[in-house]
């Protein structure tokens, strides 16, 4: 029982990135019909925005504390952080600690900005092009994109700690009651998966139970119709693609504690979340999620020692393979509309 838990917590854990990045993808395919292969660089660059401000907060300079001295009595050259000795050693060491929420209110503008600045620099362009092209030309951006990360980051990850209050881990049975069954959980998995749930459920009620949310809806439905209303659709499809750009960031941000970022870390996660979108269903964001989660926790069963020891080599395989079936068994995807991907 403590061995199943634990699977389903591992798979909720990967299927969280999985579904937020495959969200992201769905909401550029739905609202502009394209694919895009850079958007797992989006969620890179959200993880080197908590590297970048780690780096920021911990920058020092290099002082003489009288107070201390090495074993011949001569006072120690110590490293003195910056914002500690701008805002003192407390406040200063709580940013230091923080630095990883806090990097989600650096991570939101500049996303955005990133996000709105593709679609209008480049992909606009490909609207009316074929998949192939879209294709073709976001994964080139995602290579640009990914050596300039690797530019000014090095090609070595670069490890980002959680908060001290989120490290380390607890067990999971006791708090269940289930005495028998030891469940060890890491604290910072459990809160990426309950940010993950905030901003998915918020995704949703932003579409659901705005004015700007329902007419997007509508223009995804029906794009021509909403334009001859008056309503600038092609603005508004550009805001949902700085959105989908802040999605990834924000997911590549509480994600940094726990895989170190590295400059190919974004098309690592792509190709998986391409597959999610695919299986949700081209279009269907309730889709994305679903799949998203049951991809991982699938993944996660399929990458326990005794299913491995059986059918090796099968948890590098296995999110393959169910694509396969079900898009044999229903090409559209488990929620996708009907003749999208049919044809």
């Amino acid at each position: 029982m403590d061995a199943i838990i634990l699977q389903v917590l591992n798979g909720l854990d990967k299927g969280s990135a999985y579904a937020l990045i495959a969200l992201g993808l769905t909401l550029i395919f739905g609202t502009l019909g394209v694919v895009n292969f850079a958007h797992g660089v989006l969620f890179a660059l959200g993880a080197f925005c908590a590297v970048t401000l780690q780096a920021f907060f911990s920058a020092s300079f290099s002082t003489v504390d009288e107070s201390r001295t090495d074993f011949l009595g001569n006072p120690l050259k110590v490293e003195v952080p910056y914002v500690e000795a701008w805002f003192g050693e407390t406040v200063g060491g709580v940013l230091i600690d923080w630095s990883v929420p806090l990097a989600i209110l650096l991570a939101i503008p500049v996303m955005a900005v990133v996000g709105i600045v593709m679609e209008r620099g480049l992909i606009k362009h490909f609207y009316k092009r074929p998949h192939a092209d879209q294709i073709l030309v976001t994964f080139g951006l995602a290579i640009v994109l990914q050596q300039i990360i690797k530019y000014f980051f090095g090609a070595n990850p670069i490890p980002v700690p959680a908060p001290d209050a989120f490290r380390g881990s607890f067990d999971f049975g006791v708090m269940l009651g289930f005495d028998p069954f030891t469940i060890i959980y890491p604290y910072w998995r459990l809160v990426y998966f309950g940010f993950a749930a905030v901003i998915i459920g918020g995704i949703f009620a932003f579409l659901r139970f705005t004015t700007f949310g329902m007419v997007v809806r509508a223009g995804m439905a029906d794009r021509e119709t909403v334009g001859l209303l008056g309503i600038n659709i092609d603005r508004r499809f550009t805001i949902m693609f700085g959105l989908a750009a802040v999605v990834a960031g924000l997911a590549g941000v509480m994600y940094a504690p726990i895989v170190a970022p590295n400059y190919d870390m974004g098309m690592n996660f792509l190709v998986l979340s391409f597959v999610v979108v695919v299986v949700g269903g081209m279009g269907s964001l309730p889709g994305a999620v679903l799949a998203g989660f049951l991809l991982g926790i699938i993944e996660s069963f399929a990458s326990m020692g005794a299913v491995i020891a059986l059918i090796p080599g099968i948890n590098q395989v296995i999110i393959y393979l169910v694509a396969i079936i079900v898009l044999l068994v229903r090409p559209r995807g488990l929620m996708g509309r009907k003749g999208v991907m049919e044809d």
